[in-house]
């Protein structure tokens, strides 16, 4: 089983960026969390960040084979069509995960193109998100390799 983590704009500042919204954990913090919590499941796992929305685009296509996908697009969740095409086409299962409640936000962060073309999207529970994402992800995955 294999688990892509795609992290994007401004994601690389955690720890430093407002930590009252998203928290003191740096991202490879909580890198080492999931990887760790990967391990205990038998997961391969492996970590893109980028502020590039085409990057994070082409790493969703290149990891098409992938069984699913854990995505904080950051802002670009806002705005990006290109990322939720992307999703949407190789059809492998992904969660969206955001640090903080946007919803209980700023109204811009309300919608998300990413929402209608994920499986599930955790909001609001700062780094865990990331972990219920990847255990979500991974009793999805062990269900269907059953049948």
């Amino acid at each position: 089983m294999r688990i892509l983590v795609l992290n994007g704009p401004n994601l690389n500042l955690l720890g430093r960026r407002e930590p009252e919204i998203y928290g003191l954990q740096t991202l490879a913090d909580i890198e080492v969390l999931i990887r760790n919590r990967a391990e205990e499941h038998g997961i391969e796992v492996d970590f893109l960040q980028s502020n590039h929305e085409g990057v994070l685009v082409d790493a969703i296509q290149e990891h098409r084979d992938w069984d699913g996908f854990i995505i904080n697009a950051g802002a670009l969740t806002h705005t990006s069509l290109a990322i939720a095409d992307a999703i949407s086409s190789v059809g492998v299962p992904a969660v969206e995960v955001h640090l903080s409640n946007v919803h209980a936000r700023e109204a811009f962060r309300h919608h998300s193109y990413l929402s209608p073309v994920v499986w599930g999207q955790v909001v609001g529970f700062g780094y865990r998100g990331y972990l219920a994402a990847l255990d979500l992800l991974y009793d999805r995955l062990s269900r269907e390799a059953l049948g």
